[in-house]
Order: structure tokens, then sequence, then C-alpha cells
């Protein structure tokens, strides 16, 4: 290995250091593993405190389970040492201030991206900006194409490639896992030791799995993930995946989001939910006091025959497209209100499209940490409905009940 690589890895090994000491390192991923282990897939280091001391905490991923190990800073860094750039060729480091990935292409060279961490940047530093210090790019992902999950899914081939007609489905997992890694940090939801999620509608559970892997390989965090499905054939083929990938802590069911019997969730997501199957699942996700509420409606039928508009719009909202356009704000645009009236701080926002659909709007909802007086915006929701002359809204009544 050349002086440059070598003056580079021990840059990185510095940060890693510097990182654990100040207390700002949040985790360190080691991936791309081309070690002598042949069920090894990536290993997950956090910071952990036992018996007042300050340990680095190994979670080894292996195909059929996981194997923690506790090592000292000097014996992490060695390890650290052996590892990279022999049995793993990929890691990825993420601290307070910084997002920095290294890998090493085939010939040796050692390729370098560092970005300041736009979740917990400083305010007034230029979050996201990126700062180059090597002569190529790596792109970072949530999602890193080597997992077994996108192989059998068929969203890679046998050698880790995208496979062309799965390139949209592969930008939605990432911008998926994207939004969800900054919702869990926000929340808090990072911290814990166990966590369930419940996906409603889960299909062909691209982002089941996806939602799994991350939490349980990049995060740690012991989690069970339930998909729900209303297709009896699509819950026996993801049951059948994750038991061919020996996936523990995830599992289907057959049902729908009006009569599935949801307890204690932290994460609940329902993309795709059609009309009023949407208001059923935010109406479970705050019934069960989930931290994180994750929707993607694609129809608003309920609302659109309600719409009295005022005369002043008439002339707008002759057109069948700009009536539809209404009723989908104002029905989303409730949704939001009320999620804010149950303790939630609440997103609406263009997502990345979503396949089969041109539809491609997100509700996140966030459980607040501290109450507030929310008088105000209940307010704000009956002063809209009588200006629109809606009788009813489903969220609205299903929370009433």
């Amino acid at each position: 290995m050349s002086e440059a690589p070598n003056a580079e890895l021990a840059s990185f090994f510095t940060d890693c250091q510097q990182a654990f000491t100040a207390g700002k390192l949040q985790r360190l991923v080691l991936s791309k593993y081309k070690g002598a282990e042949a069920d090894l897939n990536r290993i997950t280091i956090r910071p952990v405190q036992i018996k007042e001391q300050q340990l680095l905490s190994f979670l080894y991923d292996y195909r059929t389970n996981h194997v923690t190990k506790n090592f000292a800073l000097s014996e992490a860094v060695t390890q650290l040492q052996q590892w990279l750039g022999a049995d793993f060729h990929n890691a990825h480091l993420i601290t307070h201030e910084w997002e920095i990935q290294i890998s090493f292409s085939k010939k040796g060279k050692v390729l370098i991206n560092k970005n300041r961490n736009k979740n917990t940047a400083a305010a007034g530093a230029q979050a996201g900006a990126a700062v180059e210090v090597a002569h190529n790019r790596a792109k970072l992902r949530y999602v890193e194409q080597d997992r077994p999950y996108l192989r059998e899914l068929g969203i890679t081939d046998a050698n880790g490639q995208i496979i062309p007609a799965m390139s949209r489905k592969w930008k939605q997992i990432n911008k998926f896992i994207e939004v969800l890694s900054t919702a869990i940090q926000q929340t808090g939801l990072d911290k814990r030791r166990e966590l369930h999620i419940a996906d409603f509608g889960s299909g062909k559970a691209y982002l089941t799995f996806a939602v799994h892997d991350y939490l349980t390989a990049n995060l740690g965090v012991k989690t069970q993930v339930t998909g729900v499905e209303l297709r009896q054939g699509l819950v026996d083929l993801c049951n059948q995946t994750a038991h061919k990938l020996a996936l523990a802590g995830i599992k289907f069911e057959q049902g729908d989001v009006q009569h599935f019997a949801a307890q204690n969730i932290n994460i609940m997501i329902a993309l795709h939910a059609c009309d009023t199957a949407t208001d059923y699942a935010l109406n479970m996700g705050i019934r069960t006091g989930a931290e994180i509420i994750m929707c993607s409606p694609c129809c608003h039928k309920q609302i659109r025959p309600q719409l009295k508009s005022p005369a002043l719009l008439a002339p707008l909202l002759q057109h069948g497209i700009h009536l539809g356009q209404e009723a989908e704000m104002l029905t989303d645009g409730l949704r939001a209100l009320l999620l804010e009236a149950h303790g939630y701080d609440t997103k609406v926002f263009e997502f990345i499209s979503l396949e089969h659909t041109s539809k491609n709007k997100m509700i996140l909802a966030q459980k607040r940490k501290t109450p507030r007086d929310n008088s105000e915006i209940l307010q704000q929701i009956a002063d809209i409905k009588a200006f629109y002359g809606i009788q009813e809204q489903c969220l609205e009544t299903l929370l009433c009940n």
C-alpha cells in the first residue's frame, strides 16, 4: 500500500479515536467483507458503558445469528487496522459532526468521502456540504448493495449489481431508509434496546425487509418487524423469504389495517394506503403510541364530494384536475393538523416516485416529547371544515370514538 493510502487510513483511525474519546461517536459500520468467515456480513461498532467503563461494542452480523463482543479503544483500533483493506473493504463512520466513508477498490486504491452530519450539525454550519478528501468521490448510501435480502427480492443480481428494471425501487428503498434514519435519530429510538415496527400493506415487502436490515445490522437494535398484507400469497412468499435468509425478528401476517390489533408499536408504516385506509393507519399509530408514523396516501375520495368551495374559487375549480388537487390538499392537510393536535410534529412532503403510481407524497409524524395546548389547532380544523362545508373526515371520526 502506498504512502498516500497509509496517510488516509491513519487519518481515518485518528477520527475514530477522537470521536470515541470526545463522546461523539454514533456508530462505525464495517461492510463488504472478503474474509474467511463465509457467513459474516458486517460488523457494527457502537460505544457502550459497562460498569462505568467506556467500551466499544462490536455486533457481528452473521447470516443466521448475531454475536456481540466488547473491546477497549486500543484493542478496537488494532482490530480495525488489521481488518480494513484486508477483510473489510468498506467502513462508514458516523459521529455527531461528520459522516466519513472509506472504501477500497479492487486494485487497493483508497477512496474517502467526508460530509457534515446533516442530522446533528451545529446551527449555522453548512449542513450536508461535502468535503472531498480523495480524488474519487464515493456516494454515501443508507443501504448497501451486497445485502442478502436485496438479492432474494430481485433488486440485485448474484454479483450484487442493481438489476436495471429495479433501479426505481432501489432508489425508493434508499430514500425511505434515509428519511426513517433521520426520524429515528430525532426521536431517540436509536438509543432503545428493542423496537417494534408494523408495516401495513407490506406487499412484496421491499421496504419491510429494508427496515429490518437497517435496524438490526446498522443500528444493532433488537427488532421485531411485522408486515401486514391482505393477499395471503404474498404473506406466504415473504415468510418463505425470511425463513430462507434465516432472519430473526421479522414475520408477515394476513390482515388489513382496519382490523389488525396492534399494541406497543414504535414505528408504524403504511405506504400506498388508499383513501381512508390512510386514516385507519394514522389512527392506529396514534392509538398505539407510535413514536414515528409514516404514511403515503394515494387517493382522496372521501372529501371531494363534500366540498362546497366559495363562489370566488368556482372559475378555478371548474376543472376536474384542480378540484382533485384541492381535495388532496385538504385531506392531507387535515390529517397533518389532526396529528399535530394529538401530540405529533408533522411534515407533509414529496417523496421519491413510488413504483406503479405517480403519487409521491409522504406524511411523516414524530411524537412530541413535551405536551402542549392543542386548542388552537383544533379550532383551525373546525374553521377549515366550516369554510369548505366538510361534514366528516375519517381520521377525526376515528379519533373521537
